[in-house]
């Protein structure tokens, strides 16, 4: 039982004659204490909102991330912390290190963009309030008993590099693990999809299709007919699995018989127990499609896994009471409805990931509109209250770590 689950455990009070169990308040940082961080988050708003206007204004695809990369670790490192970059074995990854306590807190900080649509998941916010919550805590990591590891991971919206830093032992000796998200809605336990992807690859024989059809073998069709078993197939999947995906490449004239065609799906479910069986039944779709053309198909995965996020409790406990003391709008219960590689940290450290509304629902991740969003007056505020946020929770977790034991 770690120390947070110690703090929270039942305490006997007398009523009645007998005794009723009821819930102990887990011990927090005090406020005074809380207050100094917020002061120190202050300090370094005119940095952090620079910072994520910069990486806003300059956007980096997956594993290409070199100047955000460069200018969260050039900040942190300006500031005391003891930094490595490149680390773990990625070009654009860094960490970032401050404190020696026997409490490890893994920060992490997303910077990469969206292809075509530059930041339009938030990213420049996600890396700034990272930084940020590490800023606010530094001064206060002795007294707190604390380690704080502010690792910068690239490539979440393709590449899963989380994944790959968890593979190399970035989050090893972490006791928790938080980022925050924009969104638009306030969301305290959040939820994701376990994400699989696939690349699909048909070899067939080139042909004229007046004088030889018969000698060909259609890689389009082969690709058609494995269209068409996906069709069918989602009529029987469960209602939280997704099946979706792009054509490629099928041939490149209507006057030859194509010997290639290639495509790139993703498959969701809730969770990634799921994820194995939707991935065999969509396989075999794909592999129908050979059987039925004559075609040979290659079936591979670019990318690890995406695993379902699984918020840990007591940390989502600890964050809910100090976004309410933020005046956050009270978080809602959400279904789940996005996808990150920060699920697979989950599955290892105890870990949260809330999001922080920056639109009020007008508009959401992935679309034009929210790369504008990310830049306004509610994204600031975000940005500011994720940093302030995430450093609170970091001190009460610590604080409850050091009464446990």
């Amino acid at each position: 039982m770690t120390g947070v689950e110690r703090a929270t455990a039942v305490e006997a009070t007398e009523s009645g004659g007998g005794v009723v169990a009821k819930p102990a308040a887990p011990p927090t940082a005090p406020s005074t204490l809380k207050d100094a961080i917020r002061d120190r988050v202050a300090v370094h708003r005119p940095a952090l909102l620079d910072l994520s206007r910069r990486i806003h204004a300059h956007p980096e695809v997956a594993f290409a991330e070199h100047r955000a990369a460069a200018w969260c670790a050039e900040l942190l490192a300006a500031q005391g912390f003891a930094v490595t970059a490149p680390a773990y074995g990625l070009e654009t990854a860094f960490g970032a290190t401050v404190g020696s306590g026997p409490v490890t807190v893994a920060i992490a900080c997303e910077y990469d963009a969206l292809p075509g649509l530059g930041h339009a998941c938030g990213h420049n916010l996600i890396a700034a309030a990272g930084v940020g919550a590490a800023l606010g805590l530094a001064p206060y990591v002795d007294e707190l008993g604390l380690t704080v590891r502010v690792l910068g991971t690239p490539a979440e919206e393709r590449g899963a590099g989380k994944a790959l830093l968890l593979e190399a032992g970035a989050f090893e000796r972490v006791d928790a693990a938080m980022m925050v998200h924009p969104c638009p809605f306030d969301v305290a336990d959040f939820r994701s999809f376990a994400l699989g992807t696939l690349s699909v690859a048909y070899t067939g024989r080139a042909a004229h299709p007046s004088l030889n059809p018969h000698e060909g073998r259609n890689a389009a069709d082969a690709l058609t007919v494995a269209q068409v078993a996906l069709g069918l197939l989602r009529q029987q999947l469960p209602p939280h699995w997704r099946v979706h995906g792009v054509t490629t490449s099928a041939g490149t004239a209507p006057n030859a018989i194509p010997d290639r065609a290639t495509a790139e799906y993703e498959i969701r479910a809730l969770a990634a127990e799921d994820l194995r069986e939707l991935r065999e039944r969509v396989e075999a779709c794909f592999r129908a499609g050979a059987l039925a053309t004559g075609c040979e198909v290659t079936l591979t995965r670019p990318e690890p896994d995406y695993l379902d996020f699984r918020s840990d409790p007591a940390l989502t406990t600890l964050w809910r009471a100090n976004a309410r003391a933020l005046g956050r709008p009270e978080p809602e219960a959400r279904e789940p409805f996005a996808c990150t590689d920060m699920g697979n940290v989950s599955h290892a450290v105890p870990s949260i990931h809330p999001v922080l509304d920056i639109t009020g629902g007008a508009c959401g991740p992935h679309e034009p509109e929210f790369a504008a969003a990310a830049l306004g007056a509610a994204a600031e505020r975000a940005l500011i209250d994720g940093a302030v946020g995430m450093a609170w929770t970091a001190a009460d977790f610590a604080a409850a770590r050091s009464v446990g034991g």
